[in-house]
């Protein structure tokens, strides 16, 4: 074990008094200051003098400038002043974030599902405010979240994120339990799927008290996190009041392959507040300004060096491309998206901006869910059915209800009949906060669910969940085995479902059902495995 260093002399700096340390860092240290006018504690991080070289300096203030261009999110750290000290370090003046953060209270607390749902949203918006400005923040993780006067969480430390405009070839770090397994590669390739796997990996983490795969009890140097973050599967999180549901979107927000992960940190949000609401939770805002501009991320990272837990490679300059802008009155992305795109009707702190479409995936990217995903997940895409075998899908659609023109009536007797033998009443969410849609929706149709993932709970079981793309009050949701007996059909409150898992492939067909008793317009389906 190394021994830690002695903290750096903190600077002398006009209009500042100096009150005590407040940590240590690869690069810098950071110190409490009481600035003289106006008068407030900050945050002051500082240069080390053995860092200190032409890129280091470039490096240090190109994070000033992301930091400020980000400032004004309430959960991203502010930055209030840059500056030269007089023995020549270089420091930056922050918001002083009194409260213990993630990177303290992960390990030692057991932080709630609710709390890390709601800093779940908080990050996400975040991350989104970011790479819609054309930056990744490339070292996500709980030591990297603090902790506002009023309870927020802060995203800090920009210092290796991909920049656009200038080149640098200098080091930078990164942390390997929270980076996603294509920068961990021979020749790193990176997106804004990457930001949302350490993201994920975050979440992971506040909720098991422990990185995504650390084993406790085991070795855990930087070779064995690397072999299992490449090749292990996500463990389930040990904890009975974790919900499926969230589990499974972790494993998702996870996947070793970026093309089934959220394509965007947007997305994650979404998916966050769905299971709020399952869980009859207020649901948390979604801060993403309206007049962001909508850039897409491609910053490929090179040169990782073998070894540490902080692993070194150059920033990487980017240069955003806008694809063309995806209608905000369509109520799905088209069939030529090769990225789905969450269209569950977030909330938000203001009117949800024209989208433009994340970029396309490689040639054969996207995988056809025929085999046990590296995660055990199947996703299934917006429009209800897997890339693969979607024809069939469409021919097979309800077979267990009967076939023929007036499907959509037998399926509202069915529903009719089944809420009646339930005897439960029509209750909706708890929450009756307004949630404007990204999607203009005709309210004579009723959606398609979207983003269905199958996932094994253990190997007895596959739990099977999905987003309600425009829940309305008393929405329940009719689903039953694809193949299985006629009368297995289930109408639940329930966005997720546990069935057992069976010696070949099990299917599920899903719709929402309205208090009125329509139905949607066609089922989404998903398989396992």
């Amino acid at each position: 074990m190394r021994a830690r260093r002695e903290a750096s002399t903190p600077p002398t700096i006009p209009g500042f008094e100096y009150v005590r340390l407040l940590g240590l860092g690869g690069f810098a240290d950071v110190f409490e200051y009481r600035q003289d006018l106006p008068q407030r504690s900050v945050a002051v991080k500082v240069l080390l003098a053995s860092s200190i070289d032409e890129a280091t300096r470039e490096r240090f203030f190109v994070e000033a400038n992301l930091m400020a261009q980000l400032s004004h999110h309430p959960s991203i750290v502010t930055i209030h002043h840059a500056d030269i000290a007089a023995d020549g370090r270089p420091f930056l003046v922050m918001e002083y974030c009194s409260r213990p953060g993630l990177g303290s209270r992960y390990r030692s607390e057991r932080i709630t599902v609710t709390e890390a749902l709601r800093t779940g949203v908080r990050l996400a918006s975040a991350i989104e405010a970011a790479h819609r400005l054309g930056i990744l923040h490339r070292d996500i993780k709980p030591a990297n979240i603090l902790t506002t006067d009023y309870g927020y969480p802060a995203l800090t430390d920009f210092g290796i994120a991909a920049t656009m405009g200038g080149d640098s070839a200098a080091g930078t770090g990164m942390s390997i339990p929270w980076s996603p397994p294509e920068l961990l590669a021979e020749d790193p390739q990176g997106d804004v799927r990457g930001d949302v796997y350490s993201l994920g990996a975050t979440i992971y983490s506040m909720l098991a008290g422990r990185s995504p795969f650390e084993v406790p009890g085991q070795p855990n140097g930087p070779a064995d996190l690397i072999n299992r973050i490449e090749r292990s599967p996500l463990p389930n999180i040990d904890r009975d009041d974790v919900p499926a549901g969230l589990q499974a979107l972790l494993a998702r927000t996870m996947s070793k392959d970026p093309a089934r992960r959220y394509p965007t940190a947007f997305a994650v949000a979404q998916a966050l507040q769905q299971v709020e609401r399952s869980m009859g939770l207020t649901v948390t805002q979604i801060d993403v300004p309206e007049d962001l501009e909508r850039k897409v991320v491609r910053a490929p990272v090179q040169g990782l060096a073998e070894g540490e837990v902080t692993r070194l490679r150059p920033i990487t300059s980017i240069d955003p491309v806008q694809p063309p802008t995806v209608s905000s009155t369509a109520s799905a992305p088209t069939a030529a998206s090769s990225i789905e795109v969450d269209t569950a009707p977030p909330v938000l702190a203001s009117p949800v901006p024209t989208y433009l479409a994340p970029p396309p995936l490689p040639e054969g990217a996207r995988q056809p869910a025929t085999g046990r995903h590296a995660l055990g997940a199947s996703v299934v895409d917006a429009q209800g059915e897997t890339a693969a075998g979607s024809a069939e899908a469409r021919s097979r659609t309800w077979r267990r209800i009967g076939v023929g023109a007036s499907a959509v009536v037998v399926v509202g007797v069915l529903v009719t009949a089944a809420l009646l033998s339930t005897g439960e009443p029509r209750t909706g969410p708890t929450t009756s906060s307004p949630t404007p849609s990204a999607t203009t929706v005709d309210s004579s149709v009723v959606p398609v669910p979207t983003n269905v993932v199958a996932a094994s709970s253990g190997g007895r079981t596959v739990l099977f969940s999905w987003v309600n793309p425009d829940p309305q009050e008393g929405d329940r949701y009719l689903w039953g085995i694809d193949g299985g007996d006629e009368r297995q059909v289930t109408v639940s409150g329930s966005a997720t479902v546990e069935i057992p898992e069976g010696e070949d492939s099990v299917c599920i067909e899903v719709s929402v059902v309205r208090t009125d008793g329509r139905v949607s317009t066609r089922p989404a389906r998903a398989c396992y495995p």
